[in-house]
């Protein structure tokens, strides 16, 4: 099938002829990247001591109102390139010393990811991680089979009224857990090459202010179904970088709820995890996007 002539990547199921024009995502036929280079802010099992080859892609399917790259999701800041172009970033990335292919927010552009790495597979020596809010339709998972080692997937809500009301979608859980499910079978329990992640999936959940009961009942689920064949990343780094209209995404997570959703995960069981410490609202887990060496 031709996603690009009618592009059902996502749930959005646009139909949209990409050739032609853009659906919901604002993508075109062609890729689309704002910045790469070697990144040291994800989990230290990709990150390790020599960064994750991190290519961050224009637009995105979901559009979470307090999105942290709104430059580039939204924005659509970036900058088109070839086939060929990608394939020589992700062989340069390799090159760096770079633990991993890290590819952020890729859904628009899965099928144009598969066949540009298909042809230098045989190059790469380093896992490809797919980094994705996890907002994407079964098929598209399916697509990346034998081509994707790890998948840092986020799991943003657990109630369909959060995600309705922070995310413009009804069916988060929904999907996001099937997609899940089609990752795990893909890729299976974790596997490590000393302290580096060569495959296996890890699940995000970035807690947001006022949230912690949803954010438990995501940890009591991925739990429940798997156990500690998967790492479980809780986060503390949101950041308001706007006025919102729900004052409680106006502030950060404070430490009492943060400590609460992690002593949780513990007295359940939750051994397999990364919790950040101290003032990470204060990082800058950003790049500054340009497209000058693109």
């Amino acid at each position: 099938m031709n996603y690009l002539k009618d592009c059902t990547l996502c749930p959005r199921n646009c139909h949209v002829d990409r050739t032609r024009s853009v659906g919901l995502c604002g993508a075109t036929s062609r890729i689309r990247i704002a910045y790469y280079d070697s990144f040291f802010y994800e989990e230290p099992v990709i990150s390790g001591t020599h960064g994750s080859g991190t290519i961050f892609f224009s637009h995105c399917n979901l559009k979470c109102i307090f999105c942290q790259n709104k430059k580039i999701s939204t924005g659509g800041y970036g900058k088109d390139i070839s086939r060929k172009h990608f394939q020589d970033i992700c062989l340069k990335l390799q090159d760096m010393g770079c633990h991993n292919i890290n590819l952020v927010t890729p859904t628009p552009y899965a099928p144009l990811i598969v066949s540009s790495i298909q042809k230098i597979q045989n190059q790469l020596k380093i896992p490809i991680v797919y980094n994705t809010s996890s907002y994407e339709n079964i098929s598209t998972i399916r697509l990346l089979d034998g081509i994707v080692d790890i998948y840092l997937a986020d799991f943003k809500y657990y109630d369909s009224s959060l995600s309705n009301k922070y995310s413009k979608v009804s069916d988060y859980f929904e999907v996001a857990s099937s997609s899940i499910d089609e990752m795990f079978l893909q890729v299976g329990p974790i596997q490590m090459s000393g302290d580096l992640m060569k495959k296996g999936v890890i699940v995000r959940i970035l807690l947001l202010p006022g949230e912690v009961e949803d954010a438990k009942r995501i940890v009591s689920y991925l739990y429940q179904k798997y156990g500690d064949q998967i790492f479980i990343s809780i986060m503390n780094q949101y950041t308001p970088l706007e006025e919102y209209p729900y004052s409680n995404l106006n502030h950060p997570v404070s430490s009492i709820e943060y400590d609460e959703l992690v002593n949780y995960s513990y007295d359940l069981g939750v051994r397999n995890a990364f919790i950040q410490e101290g003032d990470t609202q204060k990082d800058s887990f950003i790049p500054n996007f340009s497209i000058k060496n693109l």
